[in-house]
């Protein structure tokens, strides 16, 4: 659901674009798009440790953790 949202935004933004709305109209829905993509970031961070990473760990993968943090660090770049 919240990517066909943020997919249907982003074409809004396009029609915008063609249709010259006001530019700060459309940067205000960019900043929208941004914290919806931000949600579903964290919503798929939250999902991928208690899934993923949670049975990597279990099964003794050892790379778990750092794969993890790497993940992290592009999250937050």
């Amino acid at each position: 659901t919240r990517v066909n949202r943020i997919e249907g935004q982003i074409r809004g933004v396009g029609k915008m674009i063609e249709n010259n709305i006001y530019c700060d109209d459309i940067l205000n829905q960019i900043t929208s798009i941004r914290a919806a993509l931000a949600g579903l970031s964290k919503q798929l961070l939250e999902e991928h440790i208690k899934t993923c990473i949670t049975e990597k760990i279990k099964n003794n993968d050892s790379e778990a953790v750092a794969e993890l943090l790497e993940t992290i660090r592009k999250i937050i770049k």
